[in-house]
């Protein structure tokens, strides 16, 4: 069961400032999620990176940033201190034991709220019922353990559809743009991609080939590259 006049969001997975302005003037983005590997990987503190992200978005979109805590009441302190300091910041949390517990406390806040680390759909299914918006399952993670990932996603955007209608499914972890492309037809309402992936659907070989021979024939034909 499809959701039909759904517009789709699309994010970037990085914490590569410079990429997100150059991606921000090409791509119709909506936001950059972040997690804790991503934030070590780039050496930058947290508090730094999240106001140069904001910036490199042009003051617009969504932020996504992780907990790193793996206790209930830590998790619900660092979902606060996020919240407080990044107003309309996503807050993503693990879907574990603890993690469902720190969603269902912080629900009436009106945090807003993402389930991460999500391997199977009634895993998903039950950020949701937590208090999630968004659901992220691991589409290329779930590849590599010999799974399907665009058939998890397929199957949490129905129980989604069917059960808890007020929260999107944001597919996350990428290897390919035909992933991707799976999780869309799927009906996922959300991705969020790693920038060389971004960079693999706007840098396709025929495409330049193609424009090239456009510019030469032109060229040849009136000795200029203008109209």
């Amino acid at each position: 069961m499809l959701k039909t006049g759904v517009v789709m969001e699309l994010y970037l997975d990085t914490a590569d400032v410079a990429a997100v302005k150059r991606l921000a003037g090409i791509l119709p983005l909506q936001g950059v999620t972040t997690n804790p590997s991503i934030v070590a990987r780039a050496g930058v503190k947290l508090w730094d990176l999240l106001p140069a992200l904001q910036d490199a978005l042009n003051g617009e979109g969504k932020l996504f940033a992780q907990v790193v805590a793996v206790d209930t009441p830590q998790m619900v302190r660092e979902a606060e201190q996020l919240a407080q300091r990044v107003p309309g910041l996503v807050v993503k949390i693990p879907v574990t034991p603890a993690g469902l517990a720190a969603m269902k406390i912080l629900k009436p806040s009106g945090i807003p709220l993402l389930g991460t680390a999500v391997y199977g759909a009634l895993q998903g299914l039950m950020a949701a019922l937590a208090g999630a918006e968004y659901v992220a399952p691991y589409v290329n993670r779930l590849d590599a353990q010999g799974g399907d990932g665009v058939a998890t996603v397929s199957e949490l955007q129905e129980l989604l559809t069917l059960h808890a209608p007020q929260s999107k499914v944001l597919a996350a972890s990428f290897r390919t743009p035909q992933q991707a492309l799976g999780c869309l037809l799927a009906g996922c309402q959300s991705i969020t991609l790693p920038v060389d992936v971004a960079d693999q659907l706007l840098n396709t070989p025929a495409v330049a080939a193609a424009v090239d021979g456009f510019g030469r024939e032109w060229q040849q034909a009136f000795g200029t590259l203008s109209l």
